[in-house]
């Protein structure tokens, strides 16, 4: 029987991430990392496999940084952990002991009890290679294609799909907007727009209720009795934890149904920590549990466990909650809370606003007007998320929020924010956005 000193189980971004994390911390500890796949596909890259990419080959997770930094790989599926022995069972028989164990078990696509799921031509958003590649070809054929979801899946596959030209996409959401779980409604009315202008049919207020067709899909069935003409039906409405093992481990389960683990990202056993989809995560904002799932998250939990195996190193402040997505080359962008969100959660706020050219002069090439609302607590001052939208910019912007936020600042410390401009790279000094929103800001403090 092999024995390392640290065992992971799954190799997407959270496994990858708490292998190379715990070599780079303890250099001196063997480690193994154990996957079912091969081939690991990049999760945040799978709707782009349909447009921009072009294929899930080119779409990988690369094992070069695991093999670089010494740490073993082994494709197989562990089926059972032995916590009294310290040991993992792999199918077919064979058994690994561990000091400590690792699970980055992820995720599985939710599939609401709609009638007619299982036909042929009804895919989820699996991570297997396979799978993608399977669903690839049919896409390529298909002339319409039904989105069930309107969140970042739908979207950008949505948009993906649409740009191969000669398709009918449409996406039906039950809730009254696009995105309205990730964005305050102007940014959410701006997506739907755009996407509608690139040609995809949105329907939002809709719910699915039927998947008809003579054996394979043929109709979409909704709730006004529509009927949506559909040679694919994509469902994305989101993901679920995937806590198989842990469960017969006879570790704890969290409110969400998500391994519960402590702020080092320890489970109830001492010698096993759980990072990324299957690990429970709690908000920044209070503590409660927080449902959200995302690669930088996934990571940033790696990073904490890789440390803490053999000495704890850092704790989990909670999860800030960061992200973006884009239609086209125009990015939409969140970090922390939104304004609704705030408001629900009982904070009063104050918002600040700023739009401007993302280049100095206005006339310089690649000149897109991007717009940022910052939302502060009224009492305090402090910085309680922000949202951008606006050219690719956008997406790197939004970091320079969280980091604010996981901070703390207050809008005046913002509105103080030293910032490297260029007319080539940048918003002018004058209307840098981020500044004038935290400004526009305190100046409604100052004078309510």
């Amino acid at each position: 029987m092999d024995h390392y000193d640290v065992v992971v189980v799954g190799g997407s971004a959270a496994g990858l991430t708490a292998a190379v994390t715990s070599k780079r911390h303890y250099p001196d500890k063997s480690v193994l990392l154990v996957r079912k796949e091969k081939l690991v596909p990049i999760p945040c890259g799978i709707p782009y496999i349909y447009g921009t990419v072009g294929s899930p080959e080119k779409n990988i997770m690369p094992d070069t940084p695991l093999e670089k930094m010494g740490v073993d790989i082994r494709v197989n599926e562990v089926t059972d952990i032995d916590i009294s022995e310290r040991q993992v069972l792999l199918a077919g028989g064979n058994r690994v002991g561990y000091e400590k164990l690792v699970l980055a078990t992820g995720s599985m696509p939710m599939v609401p009890p709609i009638p007619g799921r299982e036909r042929e031509g009804v895919y989820t958003v699996l991570k297997d290679v396979e799978y993608l590649s399977k669903l690839q070809k049919k896409v390529e054929k298909a002339t319409n294609v039904v989105v069930i979801g309107c969140g970042f899946i739908g979207i950008e596959f949505a948009d993906e799909i649409n740009k191969l030209g000669g398709k009918n996409v449409t996406i039906v959401e039950m809730l009254r907007k696009c995105l309205m779980l990730s964005y305050d409604e102007e940014f959410c009315d701006k997506a739907e727009n755009m996407m509608r202008e690139r040609g995809v049919k949105i329907m939002t207020s809709e719910k699915v209720v039927g998947i008809e067709g003579r054996g394979a899909a043929e109709h979409v069935l909704l709730d006004n009795g529509q009927k949506l003409p559909a040679d694919i039906v994509l469902v994305g409405i989101g993901v679920k934890p995937n806590t198989d093992l842990a469960v017969k481990a006879g570790l704890n389960i969290g409110l969400t149904g998500s391994i519960e683990v402590d702020r080092t990202m320890r489970t109830t056993d001492p010698n096993i920590f759980a990072v990324g989809d299957c690990a429970e995560k709690h908000s920044f904002f209070g503590g409660k549990p927080s449902p959200l799932k995302l690669a930088s998250i996934a990571t940033h939990e790696a990073r904490i466990a890789g440390a803490n195996l053999f000495e704890t190193r850092r704790e989990n402040i909670g999860t800030v909650g960061v992200w973006s997505t884009a239609i086209g080359d125009f990015a939409f962008a969140t970090a922390g809370l939104t304004e609704k969100q705030a408001r629900e959660m009982g904070y009063k706020v104050v918002i600040g606003r700023a739009k401007a050219p993302n280049r100095h002069p206005g006339g310089m090439p690649g000149m897109v007007e991007m717009e940022m609302k910052l939302v502060f607590d009224k009492r305090t001052g402090q910085l309680l998320g922000g949202q951008a939208m606006g050219d690719k910019a956008a997406g790197e912007v939004i970091n320079m929020v969280s980091a604010c936020v996981q901070n703390k600042a207050d809008a005046e410390k913002i509105a103080m924010f030293q910032t490297g401009t260029h007319p080539a790279l940048t918003a002018s000094p004058v209307a840098y956005q981020f500044v004038n929103a935290a400004e526009t800001a305190i100046s409604q403090m100052l004078n309510e």
